[in-house]
């Protein structure tokens, strides 16, 4: 890797070479230096099969170990208010078998009749069929996707507990018309349709091993889900679960000396389906009070720390300063902040969240 530094010019550095340096910069959240140049180690373009089906909590725990292992990439849907779990595998199209034989048992059609009726009825009941049905701008429901559809059910009551509970139903209803096969590249399958503006907050914490999973990641959602059941947080679909092998980058949240760890990655959600100010503020309040729950029931409990794109900077002085120390005890700030005094000394790379999370005044 070639870093250009504001006080070291370019350097180059690598495992071999000046490793510390190597493993803090790939995950140097932009405070280290501009990276110019980059040796990816790179694997040919491949085409997989995604076969998704639904399940439910008490089958998972039976079979999480053996999803986990015999596929190269899996995550799970879960659907609060629901049992509901949608389970997405990919692996490499078999060159021995090719893709496999298998004609879906609804068309995309009759997966969506639910949600459209759902959204019918909705429109009924919230008194503005009539306004709507008059508007030329408004797109024949027939023409939405799933996700197009979701966002226009949430927009008419996004913070009604019991709305959004009959939307989630709907998406089960979705996911179990939607079960079978699809093949494409690693490039078209990997990306997933998650609908329209959102608030995000997810979450990395250790899960054992793939010959021994710890069972933390299942444990992690039932604890979540049942704190959305007891606070009645109108909590839209999905939460979003998946997993990769550990890092070696020191800063990343699934970082790990041991080879083997791997890590659960889980996502709570919040969508943003009108442009309306005032209905945008109530569900942005309404997210970091669902987020803040999460954040005092589970995360320490679980290890878990939050993706840095997603880390919001406390503006309360006594949230940050547990933030920080939280931080540290996750990650080595003190070598980081080394980095950065070397590499960048008036702080030209710097920005607020940097400022805030690691200040350079408090490293010894």
């Amino acid at each position: 890797m070639k870093l250009v530094t504001p006080a070291k010019g370019t350097i180059e550095i690598s495992k071999e070479k000046d490793p510390e340096l190597f493993y803090l910069a790939r995950v140097g959240l932009g405070g280290l230096g501009v990276v110019s140049e980059v040796t990816l180690q790179c694997v040919e373009r491949q085409e997989l099969v995604e076969h998704t089906f639904i399940s439910n909590m008490k089958d998972i725990k039976k079979n999480h170990k053996k999803l986990l292992s015999e596929n190269k990439h899996v995550k799970y849907l879960h659907i609060p208010y629901t049992d509901a779990v949608v389970v997405v595998t990919c692996n490499p199209v078999s060159k021995w078998k090719g893709p496999p034989k298998y004609k879906p048992k609804y068309t995309t059609d009759e997966a969506l009749q639910h949600v459209r009726d759902l959204y019918k009825e909705s429109l009924e009941k919230y008194r503005i069929a009539a306004a709507k049905s008059s508007d030329d701008n408004e797109p024949d429901i027939n023409e939405l996707s799933f996700t197009e559809l979701r966002d226009k059910l949430l927009a008419l009551d996004p913070l009604s507990k019991d709305h959004v509970v009959k939307i989630n139903r709907a998406e089960a209803e979705f996911w179990r018309k939607s079960e079978g096969y699809r093949v494409g590249w690693s490039d078209e399958i990997l990306g997933f349709d998650c609908g329209g503006q959102q608030w995000v907050s997810e979450n990395c914490f250790p899960a054992g091993t793939l010959a021994k999973p710890s069972l933390k990641d299942l444990e992690f959602i039932e604890k979540l889900k049942q704190l959305i059941e007891k606070e009645e947080i109108p909590a839209p679909a999905p939460i979003e679960q998946r997993w990769t092998a550990r890092s070696q980058s020191s800063m990343s949240p699934a970082s790990s000396s041991a080879e083997d760890d791997i890590f659960s990655w889980v996502g709570i959600i919040m969508y943003l389906p009108t442009m309306d100010a005032r209905q945008r503020k109530e569900i942005t309040e309404e997210f970091f009070h669902y987020r803040h729950l999460t954040q005092v029931e589970l995360w320490d409990k679980y290890s878990a720390y939050e993706h840095w794109a997603k880390i919001e900077v406390p503006k309360d002085k006594d949230e940050l300063a547990a933030l920080k120390e939280r931080l540290r005890r996750r990650f080595p700030v003190d070598a980081y902040n080394k980095a950065r005094k070397e590499l960048d000394p008036n702080k030209i790379l710097s920005n607020n969240m940097l400022e805030k999370l690691f200040p350079l005044s408090e490293t010894n």
